[in-house]
This record gives structure tokens, C-alpha cells and sequence, in this order.
């Protein structure tokens, strides 16, 4: 007859667990690989959903609105990139000279922020009129700022304060800075977050590093949408004399 097993036994309780450990983490590795593909789907709508939202087009469609492509540090198209693949590690994107863009049907543009406030990341998205220099929105997020002091980034009521600010100063760049005691009527500036300092100081660090990235672009679009309309060739000025000699005769 078979000698029954002692479940007293050390090696039964050393054994059952190793089992049960195994099973359970068979079991978590299976629930987290089928809930991947939808985590990664939630990811992704959230960022395209704070992309519209900085620019106010919450009710437009992500992906008729918005073109998304990567410029590398003089400002030119980097091609086969994956923009939101760069978006999960933003620093490491902007330390590889990969800049995402997202650029509204409108003409105005998108460009992710990165940096750090008092307790940690602190990241965002800043949406720019086609004139390049006027801010049309900010979305701004936190991994653990102090709620009611550095964590009112996050809030609307904060972000509003950066729309109409802008970051040029005739040609020179200015960034936005956060102003501890107010800003009172600053082009630059919005308020410092009464008693988040360290908070303020990373945001307004945040958005000057993270832009200066995009200065190549930035530049190179506002010298072609202030430089003056090109004049009409030579057969192009017949044509129109001769559509207006028209219009007179008419």
C-alpha cells in the first residue's frame, strides 16, 4: 500500500507553495497578455484625446484632424518613425534628436512637453496658433504632484491662463515662464501656483527645454508666413492683364 503523504511535511508546504507560485503567475502573465493589446488601445486614445483637447477640437476625429510626423534636431521629416512608440519615453525621444509633431488640418501644431516637478514627471502638450508664437492651449499632466499646490497643473482652470500667451518676442524666443507673485499682463508669463514653487520652476523649465527643441521649425514657418507673396511670372501678369482688360471691357 502506498505510503500516504505527511501534508505536515515541510517539503508538502514547500512544495504546494512553489505550485501554487507558479500557477498564480501563470495565470497573471496569461490576464496580462490578453489585456495588453486593449491597455495599448486606452493609451492611445487617451493621448490623441489630450492632443484634440489642446487644441479645443474635442469633438473632431483624431485621426481626420491630425497629421503626426517626427522632425530631428535641424527641423527636417524623420520618415518610418512611430509617434506614440516615442511618446512613452518622451525624454529619451527628445536625448535621441526625435521630435514628435501633430499638425491640425487648421495649421495649427501640437508639440509634447516633458520635464520634472517636485516629485516627479511632469509632461504635456502645447497647442500653437499657425502664426507659431501664440499659444492655443496647453494640456499638462503629473505622476504626483501635491494635490491643491502643484497638482493644479493639471486643472483647467489653470491651463486656461496660457491661452493667448506667447513664446516669441519678435524673433527671439521666450518661452513662457511661470511668475512667482503674478505675471500681470506678461505676454510670457502666467501666475506661479501659490505655494507649489518647485512645481512652477519645472514647468516653466519644462516648456523652455522642450520647445527649444522645435525652434528649427518654429522659425522656418514663421519666415514663410511672414515673407511677402511671390510676384507672378511673366505669363502669369499676361494672364491676369488680360483677365482684368476683360472685366473692365464688361
Amino acid at each position: 500500500m502506498a505510503k500516504k503523504f505527511d501534508t505536515n511535511s515541510n517539503l508538502y508546504i514547500v512544495v504546494y507553495a512553489t505550485v501554487m507560485v507558479v500557477v498564480v503567475a501563470v495565470l497573471l502573465a496569461v490576464a496580462a497578455l490578453s489585456l495588453q493589446e486593449r491597455q495599448y488601445a486606452n493609451e492611445l486614445n487617451e493621448k490623441k484625446q489630450s492632443i484634440l483637447q489642446s487644441l479645443g477640437a474635442q469633438d473632431r476625429n483624431y485621426d481626420d484632424f491630425i497629421s503626426a510626423y517626427v522632425l530631428d534636431a535641424e527641423g527636417q521629416r524623420i520618415e518610418g518613425e512611430d509617434v506614440f512608440a516615442l511618446l512613452k519615453d518622451l525624454p529619451g525621444a527628445f536625448a535621441a534628436g526625435k521630435f514628435p509633431v501633430f499638425e491640425a488640418a487648421d495649421g495649427r501644431v501640437v508639440l509634447p512637453v516633458t520635464g520634472t516637478g517636485l516629485w516627479g514627471p511632469i509632461w504635456g502638450y502645447v497647442a500653437l496658433e499657425k502664426d507659431m508664437d501664440t499659444v492655443a492651449g496647453i494640456i499638462m499632466a503629473h505622476k504626483g504632484e501635491t494635490p491643491g499646490l502643484g497638482a493644479e497643473i493639471a486643472t483647467e482652470k489653470y491651463q486656461r491662463q496660457f491661452v493667448g500667451k506667447t513664446i516669441f518676442e519678435g524673433d527671439e524666443f521666450r518661452s513662457i515662464t511661470l511668475v512667482k507673485g503674478g505675471a500681470h499682463g506678461d505676454a510670457h508669463g502666467v501666475d506661479a501656483i501659490s505655494g507649489g514653487t518647485k512645481t512652477s520652476d519645472g514647468v516653466t523649465a519644462m516648456l523652455r527645454t522642450s520647445l527649444e527643441h522645435y525652434l528649427p521649425m518654429l522659425r522656418a514657418a514663421r519666415v514663410a508666413e511672414a515673407a511677402p507673396a511671390a510676384e507672378p511670372t511673366g505669363d502669369e501678369a499676361q494672364e491676369m492683364s488680360n483677365d482684368e482688360n476683360v472685366e473692365n471691357n464688361e
